[in-house]
């Protein structure tokens, strides 16, 4: 029997196919960013480059993290806790950030609708032109 990669791993390998990079996973409390299967709603603070021309963050990123992110916490049976985002360009310019919140992880088809999910997630989003 093989042993899973750690969530880190995991999230980059996967989001490399839709043109976004992880350059830097850190979990929050006492994470252990070796585990395959962290502890039920430890947070974690995400950096990536993506290859966008936009100088925005996209909802086509949100959704590719976010739905990436739960494929991996329903396959590993873990519920994350709030995710921080960074986006940025492969320049290394700022794109944005985003988040999302842990109840609505733990919400989400327990009372929280997908889409009102969603809309809470992508109003979270302040673009680099918020920021300045």
């Amino acid at each position: 029997m093989s042993r899973e990669h750690p969530v880190p791993v995991t999230l980059e390998n996967r989001l490399m196919s839709n043109g976004i990079y992880v350059t830097d996973v850190t979990w929050d409390e006492d994470g252990d960013p070796d585990e395959s299967r962290p502890p039920d709603g430890i947070g974690l603070s995400l950096e990536y480059e993506t290859v966008a021309e936009g100088a925005a963050v996209t909802t086509d990123e949100v959704s590719a993290v976010v739905r990436t992110l739960l494929s991996i916490a329903e396959e590993r049976e873990w519920t994350p806790g709030r995710l921080e985002v960074t986006s940025r360009t492969t320049d290394g310019e700022l794109r944005g950030r985003w988040h999302v919140e842990r109840a609505w992880f733990e919400g989400v088809g327990t009372g929280l609708t997908e889409i009102e999910f969603s809309r809470r997630v992508l109003n979270t989003r302040s673009n680099r032109s918020n920021e300045n």
